[in-house]
Parts: structure tokens; sequence; C-alpha cells
């Protein structure tokens, strides 16, 4: 069956019954039909265990990430465990793009498949509404006679569809751009938010201007910030849905890692936290991105501390970053497989910096052969990995039962991050790319240092940076697969995302709102007899 049939036919609890796992009752749920809810709480001492999953570079074939971490949060429930999932909403981009949903697959996924990946519960919308609810204010403050000295807007529209003609936009006017909702402002600071209170106060510091005398005009400068509010108090209320397996399962927010932070809701986390022994959560893309900045802007936004990183790898990612071509990649290569492995462990070293205990495993396909297979397993051994082989996609919790076992058995860290917010804007710059990507040297322009300036003189330099750059690569080239050396990175733009509370550090030619392919999913899409197929 395919991953939309598997959800459609599988056996779904009343979402009651769901909450109940996690000591809920129908008064802290606000019911979105049968299968899913909101969790109207505000959440308690953290009680729960938090694990991250994050990968080794990515393929354009996909490593599994989602999928592993609900085989994960399942083979725990199997084992007794209270536990729950806090994963990121998909976005609607690459559901009709390339990439597709964002609901695992196979016997390892989140349901309702059509709902999630689709309207959902409306979030997406919301957050799409109210960011553009401020470009209108914006342009209609200037309109009216601009008091506020706009001589330059810096923020810009957004929307949940991937649309390269939206890079550049003529309002008549002036000239404005579109991102993806996912790598908005409104997106990033909604799921750093730490309660409705951190939420007004966010969206207030939003930058949206430079006047003439160079400094910020602000969000709560054009009296926006209460019709933000209505727009976005039920979309902060993290989602509750559940596994094919009924594991508890909370989905909120949405950030791309490449573009954005890549990470759920801090809500939604702490949230689970104090409902569960255990939490499973994920980063977007590989751990240089997701996971890096799971730690140094989430962790340190949400006081959280990380428990253990389980590290997923797939034997085609091996081979691709061994330098195989995708249309080779289900040939059995084991030279190839062998030099893929300096990916797997320039990201565990990687990991390791943070003082968080490391898991690799093995996500398995089925076109895995026994001798790469294998070759893995020894590979970890000489290594002293610990390691696991999870077939959750055609197994469920039970083929991920191995790796709750190497996840429960971790020994204690010491968590830390990599910089101190203190650091010089520069010098934080330089410590990701040649620590976590392993650049020779950064090249900083002089435009980017005046830039720099600016932030300095308007006492916006204490921040986390928030490095958007290819996922394909360590380096800001995708070609570069692998783990390149002898690189330089090249700074093309730097953004302040004020209300966020981090600073965009844009590396390469990354676009903040991508394209679709020749092919893209939306031609396979339809409705058939009243149900949507070759959704996936």
């Amino acid at each position: 069956m395919t991953d939309i049939e598997i959800s459609r036919n599988s056996n779904k609890l009343p979402i009651e019954e769901v909450a109940k796992k996690l000591g809920l009752s129908r008064e802290d749920i606000i019911l979105y039909g049968d299968t899913k809810a909101k969790i109207n709480i505000t959440p308690k001492k953290s009680r729960g265990k938090l694990v991250l999953v994050t990968a080794i570079s990515p393929t354009p074939l996909g490593e599994g990430k989602t999928t592993v971490s609900i085989g994960l949060a399942d083979a725990f429930q199997k084992m007794g465990k209270k536990v729950t999932l806090a994963l990121r909403e998909p976005s609607m981009g690459p559901v009709f793009g390339m990439k597709g949903g964002a609901t695992g697959g196979g016997y390892s996924q989140v349901v309702p498949m059509e709902d999630i990946n689709l309207h959902f519960t409306g979030d997406f919308h919301a957050i799409t509404s109210a960011n553009n609810l401020i470009s209108a204010a914006i342009d209609n403050h200037i309109f009216f006679g601009n008091q506020l000295d706009i001589q330059k807007v810096t923020f810009h529209r957004c929307l949940d569809v991937n649309d390269r003609a939206l890079r550049e936009v003529d309002l008549g006017t002036r000239s404005d751009s579109f991102s993806i909702s996912s790598a908005s402002e409104i997106m990033a600071l909604f799921c750093l938010a730490t309660s409705l209170d951190d939420l007004r106060e966010k969206l207030g510091n939003i930058v949206v201007g430079i006047n003439s005398k160079n400094e910020f005009v602000l969000v709560k400068e054009l009296g926006i910030v209460g019709s933000l509010m209505a727009l976005l108090k039920d979309a902060f209320l993290p989602n509750l849905v559940q596994t094919l397996e009924n594991t508890p399962a909370i989905i909120h927010g949405g950030p791309f890692a490449n573009i954005a932070h890549g990470c759920n809701s801090i809500v939604a986390t702490k949230t689970a936290l104090s409902l569960a022994d255990y939490v499973i959560t994920e980063a977007g893309f590989g751990a240089d991105l997701g996971a890096e900045k799971f730690f140094d802007i989430k962790c340190r936004m949400g006081d959280l501390e990380p428990n253990a990183v389980v590290l997923v790898a797939t034997i085609k990612a091996l081979k691709y970053h061994g330098g195989v071509a995708k249309e080779d990649i289900y040939q059995v290569n084991m030279s190839a497989m062998k030099n893929g492995f300096n990916n797997l462990d320039k990201h565990y070293d990687n990991l390791v910096k943070f003082g968080v205990p490391v898991v690799v495993c093995l996500n398995r396909f089925d076109t895995d052969t026994d001798e790469e297979i294998d070759e893995f397993s020894k590979y970890c051994d000489q290594k002293g990995y610990q390691y696991a082989i999870s077939n959750a996609y055609a197994e469920g919790g039970e083929g991920a039962i191995s790796l709750a076992n190497q996840v429960l058995n971790v020994g204690s860290g010491n968590f830390h991050t990599l910089y101190s917010v203190d650091d010089r804007i520069t010098d934080k710059i330089r410590k990701v790319c040649l620590e976590i990507y392993g650049a020779s040297s950064v090249h900083i322009s002089d435009e980017m240092i005046n830039k720099i300036s600016l932030l300095e003189k308007n006492g916006k330099a204490n921040l986390p940076i928030c490095i958007a750059k290819t996922q394909y690569s360590f380096s800001d080239d995708a070609k570069k697969v692998g783990v390149p050396k002898d690189f330089e990175v090249t700074v093309k733009d730097i953004q302040l995302y004020g209300g966020a509370g981090f600073i965009t550090i844009l590396l390469g030619n990354i676009m903040v709102m991508p394209g679709l392919s020749r092919h893209p999913n939306y031609e396979l899409i339809d409705v058939v007899d009243g149900e949507i197929i070759n959704l996936s």
C-alpha cells in the first residue's frame, strides 16, 4: 500500500483517548474533528528527557528523519514508556513541489496524513496572514504621510507556496520580495515565543524599516500588535494528533532549517516535556544546519537541555557523499560507501562538541543489501559508535526497538552551546563556519561589515546567528558533497530578525523563496471518488 493508503486504513483512536495517554482531560483540549485537537494548557515544569533526531548531510532522495523519529516514539510506547513526539508542521511548498510532506512514511507515520500535510488546523494560514498584514500596514503608513520616516522597508511578504516569480515584485511605489512562509520572521518568532505575552513582545520588536537617522522602525510603532495577536492566538496552541500506533504526537510550527532555524515551537516542546517522560523531536536537514540551530538558538532561548541525539544515516546517502551519482545510487558500491563514512564522522564529531551523547542510526531501506548493512555495522564497531539499525518504515515501532534501547542506554552528557551571544557577530559567524562546516576561511565584504556596524549601532549585536545555506553540503556550494576541504564561504547578506531574536547570515546563493521543479508533485495529486490520491 502507498503511504496515504496505510494512513487512511489505520485504526485511529478518538483524539480524546490519545489526550488521556498524556493525562489531559476533555477540558484541556479543543477539538478539531475526531482526530485533531489543540492543547489548551500552560506547560508545567519539565519532567521528561529530550531526544533530538538529526541526520548526516541529506540528498535529493530523502533520509527519513521523521520516519525514524516516529518509529522511535512508537518503540518507546511498546516498551511501556510515557512518550510523545514534538514535530514540525509541513509546509505546502514541498508538499506540492519536490520533497513531499513531512508525516513519515510506510508504517511509521503520524495521522491524519492528508490533514497534517495540507491545511491542518490553519496555523500556517494564520502566520502567513499576520505576516502580510504587517506588510499592508507598512505600505498604508507610508501612503498616509510616513510619520515614522521609513526610508527603507526591510520586512517582506510571504506565501506558503514555492513561487520563484515572487522573488522580486514591483509594488508601483517600490520593489519588494516574498519569502516562503517557513522562512518568514513571523514563523521564526512564533516558534521561539514561550508564552502569549512573549509572543506579543516579539511581534512588537520586529524591525520593519530604517529611518533617515539609520535607526530601526519597529512593528509596535505601527499600532498593529493587537491585531496580530488576534490572528495568532488560536494558532499558538500546540496541535495534538497520533501515530499509526496511537502514540501521542504534538505538531506545531514549521520553519525550514536551510533558510530558518528548523525546529518545532518551544511551547510545543515544553508542553511535551511537561506531559511525558520521553520526548522525541527533530531538527531539519543535516546536523550542520538543524542540530546546530536547535542547540544554539532553540535550546538557548527555551532553556532546554537535550539528553541524547540520534544521528540518522542511510546507505544511499553514504554512497552519494562517497561520489556516486543519484542515478546510480541503487547499485552496490562498497568503495563509495566507505568514502561516505567521512560525512558521518564529521557530523558525529560536530555533535560531540555540544556535549550531548550520540547514537548513530541506519535508517534501513528495502534496497539496502546485507553486505552494505554489515559494512555499516563493522564501521560503527571500529569507531566505537553506539548504533542501531531502524526498520521502522516497514515494521513500525517494532522495527525501532533496538534503537530505543540504545537511546535508553546512553550516558549522561554536559550540554553547552557552541558560542556566547556576547561574542562579536563576525566571531560567531567564523565559529560556526570554521568549526561546524570545516571552512578554511569566511569572506565578509565591506558591505556586510557595514550591515554589522548598523546592528551594533542599534544594540542588536548580542544575538545568536542563524546561518542560511544549502543543505546538501558543508560548504555553500551544493555540488561539494562528502566533506569538502580548503573551501571558503561567502556571506552574501545579513538580515536582522529582531522579533525572533536572531541574526540571519546568508551564505552562497540560498533562496528564501524556493522554486518548483520541472515536474512538481502537484501534477500527481488529485481527488478521486472524494478521496485525495498521490499525496506523500
